[in-house]
């Protein structure tokens, strides 16, 4: 459930931006406890994409991204722990940054631990370096943040890419289902890296798709959401959350602490030996433009009937902890946003924010100001 009761001290993010003298227009629609990548609460009803309403924005920062593509305001704040940045800022055309795990300090605690990052949702990169500046810096309440100062991101993000040794990776090496128009938008767009002087190659990372270990930690997470929710509670609650949770209530803490630390550091250490040959790996942020609103899955069945089934490109890099950004790179034949993601070795948030602001200047964004398409 949720509430508008306020509250008594600032979040680190919202402290920082507070102190760097930002002015707060007011908070944005989500689903409850970002369970799910699209934009509808029993609590704040449906969100719509405004590139098209009869789609759905994505999730689970849904309002944040829709804020963004309409501009109203300069930087809005979301919560990734599956791709819940990264998903919605690629539906509604807008650039979105998963930092680093720890990058941004986050209190109180995210349920879902370790996969939760916080990250900016803004229409240009810069606008998302300025905001990196402010909620990168250090905050007590975080244990687990990092306790030096962010790096300017502001000051060196048009250093560029040349050199930089690049992987494509158009399915992370499944077999998940790729629109063709979103596979032809996202490989044109990773082919414009060696137009920028980066060596370009077509690789994948070579890991197994880790939603098993995903669905442990998420599943957990869920349970403890809901651990004081009664039955007259929880049937007021999204049906799906619900189900989740008590999903959650049946893992045993053995096989918590098996995803929590052995298979989450089995994968990150694949990735770190990734970038020991690469700077960068490329991909489609989602493998399908924006689907009908109200869903949780897409109409057509090839994707199933879990929302995470059609995110398999964004949850694999919150399990590792590392730094991916999505940046829009074309239109479909539909008018509806595709977006190429940006994923650096951990730590390195300088590095996917300046080749973000290098594609961007190369393939300047498409903006949502032309007429909205209505139903």
């Amino acid at each position: 459930m949720a509430s508008d009761a306020p509250y008594q001290q600032d979040a680190p993010a919202t402290a920082r931006l507070r102190e760097a003298g930002c002015v707060f227009l007011g908070k944005t629609t989500m689903p409850e406890y970002g369970w799910k990548g699209v934009g509808d609460s029993p609590f704040s009803g449906i969100t719509r994409n405004p590139w098209d309403i009869s789609t759905g924005p994505g999730g689970s920062s849904s309002g944040a991204a829709v804020a963004a593509a309409l501009n109203l305001g300069c930087i809005h704040l979301g919560t990734d722990g599956a791709g819940s940045v990264r998903i919605p800022a690629a539906f509604c055309g807008v650039f979105g940054l998963k930092p680093t795990y720890g990058r941004v300090p986050a209190w109180p605690a995210s349920v879902m631990g370790f996969l939760a990052h916080l990250g900016p949702l803004t229409r240009t990169v810069r606008d998302a370096a300025l905001a990196m500046n402010a909620i990168g810096r250090p905050d007590a309440r975080d244990m687990t943040a990092f306790k030096d100062a962010p790096p300017d991101f502001t000051a060196e993000l048009d250093r560029g890419v040349r050199g930089l040794r690049v992987a494509w990776s158009p399915r992370l090496g499944g077999d998940v289902p790729v629109d063709p128009e979103i596979a032809a938008l996202t490989h044109a767009a990773a082919l414009t890296f060696r137009e920028l002087g980066a060596t370009v190659e077509e690789v994948d990372p070579g890991f197994d798709d880790p939603i098993a270990t995903l669905m442990t930690l998420w599943a957990a997470g869920a349970a403890l959401a809901l651990r004081s929710a009664d039955a007259a509670a929880r049937a007021q609650m999204d049906p799906g959350l619900v189900a989740v949770a008590e999903t959650g209530e049946r893992i045993d803490g053995a096989s918590y602490v098996d995803a929590l630390l052995n298979q989450r550091n089995g994968l990150a250490y694949q990735m770190a030996q990734f970038h020991e040959r690469f700077d960068l790996l490329l991909t489609p942020t989602l493998p399908l433009p924006a689907f009908a609103v109200g869903r949780n899955t897409p109409e057509l069945g090839a994707y199933g009937e879990d929302w995470t089934r059609w995110t398999p490109l964004t949850y694999p890099f919150n399990i590792t902890q590392q730094p991916a950004a999505s940046v829009p790179c074309g239109l479909t034949s539909a008018g509806l946003p595709a977006a190429l993601q940006i994923i650096g070795a951990f730590g390195n948030d300088l590095l996917v924010m300046q080749a973000a602001a290098a594609f961007e200047a190369a393939r300047p964004f498409v903006r949502v100001d032309a007429p909205i398409k209505s139903i």
